[in-house]
């Protein structure tokens, strides 16, 4: 981070010191969780549930049908309409659920010993922190935060007061199938991997573009649905969702869907570290709105052993097409090439082998219920049961995160410079003329709209800390300022 000077330390302390003064109870209390017995039911508030969080609902009275030991005991949404909808759903259904719109509350409920979280992303590491510091399990969407300094926070948090908090991460519980895969090709039985490569082939159409603020729907708690974020005029059509492509508080397609695709490369190259280095090529084109994040994007991670190479297009294969594109068999997926051919893993739970000339070696396919494993985890007490702990969750998140850095960080420049200045990358070159040939067929004019090429930014991957002449702005990247009371402390 950059050096304090004596205003900005006095502002940070000021600052710091209402947080606490502000902060739940449980945040300095720390108590410890509720000791379960075999034959003890296990409370669930789910968290945000406008999107990915109404399949946590679902998870959770699925698994109640099949004989768990699970009840769905609170709700808690920002969201009036969303939030008393949600409840009286379940009330019809004979559930007696609570509802809340203040995260805080739900964690001074007794019955609640696990919190499953869907809210948008600038809440997640501070939904992973006040929750283990009240004794609580988390279930945590990905990405597991917002910016990477808060997520190893997050990681900190859990393992200090000894709690059980499982990453989104859902193909991680696809054993029979993408484990076996990797399992396979680190067994050598396509040689050496020469590239990882994740792909989001994902439509998204513009957001649209507004004159001025626009009104906040009376029903959301604005104050609460910011949080950590800064609490500005909204200046977009739509609040919910459309989060996604804004800095303050999303992170991109690359940090929603492709943090997916991101932690399944990582996990066939192994690697328990984010990259020594990164670089970023993109932009947002096709279309002029109110978002920011790129929409089209390749991400350059230099691993020793192997580049991890990612790729992100929201525009379809051609103008006015539906379709999106493919590359060797799959759009929002992962390719692993290898000495000896290729694996193509085109979803969350499958893997075919290819020789090279395209020829099937081996499939493979079966996943394991991932709100299962994460309450078998929460009862046997063991971070080892999990197939997607929060440390995992992280290092995927904060490769988005590194890789949204160099871009953020990047100028406009011509295709020529953007060639000279990735040459260093394995691949870039074909990987680019790809990324060019697409612009074209959706009929973007790259001279008139021109991509952004982000720096090459060296890490040290212990530290999480990035080195050399872009280290300072780069650093200031890695987290974020926060709003009182809403503060990831910097000692959990």
């Amino acid at each position: 981070m950059k050096p304090l000077n004596r205003r900005t330390f006095l502002r940070k302390s000021a600052a710091a010191a209402l947080a606490s003064a502000l902060a739940p109870a449980f945040a300095r209390a720390a108590q410890g969780g509720r000791t379960l017995g075999p034959n003890d039911e296990i409370g669930v508030a789910v968290v945000g549930f406008g999107g990915r969080g109404a399949d946590h609902i679902g998870g959770v009275l699925r698994l109640r049908e099949k004989g768990q030991k699970v009840r769905l005991v609170a709700l808690c949404d920002v969201d009036r309409n969303i939030l008393d909808r949600a409840v009286k759903a379940q009330r019809d259904k004979g559930v007696e659920v609570k509802g809340y719109t203040d995260y805080r509350h739900v964690l001074e409920d007794p019955a609640v010993d696990v919190v499953m979280s869907a809210t948008p992303n600038h809440w997640h590491s501070l939904n992973v922190v006040w929750a283990v510091q009240a004794g609580r399990d988390v279930y945590i969407e990905k990405p597991i935060s917002h910016n990477v300094w808060e997520g190893r926070m997050a990681v900190e948090a859990a393992r200090k007061y000894k709690r059980i908090v499982q990453a989104g991460t859902q193909s991680r519980s696809s054993r029979e199938g993408i484990q076996a895969a990797v399992d396979w090709v680190k067994a050598g039985n396509l040689g050496k991997i020469k590239i990882a490569r994740g792909l989001c082939y994902k439509r998204r159409a513009s957001i649209g573009k507004v004159d001025g603020p626009q009104p906040i729907p009376p029903e959301i708690d604005y104050d609460l649905w910011c949080g950590p974020a800064p609490k500005e005029p909204l200046m977009r059509k739509r609040l919910h969702y459309d989060w996604h492509w804004v800095w303050p508080t999303g992170n991109g397609d690359l940090g929603n869907q492709g943090i997916h695709q991101m932690d399944i490369a990582r996990w066939f190259l192994g690697e328990d570290a984010l990259s020594p280095q990164v670089c970023s090529v993109g932009g947002r084109l096709g279309y002029v709105d109110d978002g920011t994040t790129a929409n089209t994007q390749i991400i350059f991670h230099n691993y020793a052993k192997a580049p991890l190479i990612f790729e992100v297009r929201g525009l379809p294969e051609k103008a006015g097409s539906n379709k999106m594109d493919q590359f060797m068999g799959a759009g929002v997926g992962v390719i692993i090439h290898c000495e000896g051919g290729v694996v193509v893993i085109p979803n969350y739970s499958s893997a075919v082998a290819l020789d090279p000339e395209g020829k099937e070696i081996k499939k493979f396919s079966g996943a394991e219920d991932h709100y299962e494993n994460f309450f078998k985890a929460v009862r046997s007490r063991k971070v080892a049961d999990l197939h997607a702990d929060i440390l995992e969750g992280h290092l995927s998140s904060a490769l988005c995160h590194t890789g949204n850095i160099s871009y953020r960080l990047g100028k406009t420049a011509r295709p020529e410079e953007i060639r000279a200045a990735i040459k260093s990358q394995p691949d870039a070159e074909a990987t680019f003329q790809r990324m060019l040939d697409h612009l074209r067929a959706n009929e973007v004019d790259v001279e008139a709209t021109p991509l952004t090429v982000g720096p090459v930014l060296t890490m040290d991957p212990k530290k999480e800390r990035f080195t050399g002449a872009n280290a300072p702005d780069a650093n200031r990247l890695l987290t974020r300022e926060y709003r009182a009371p809403f503060i990831v402390p910097a000692k959990v």
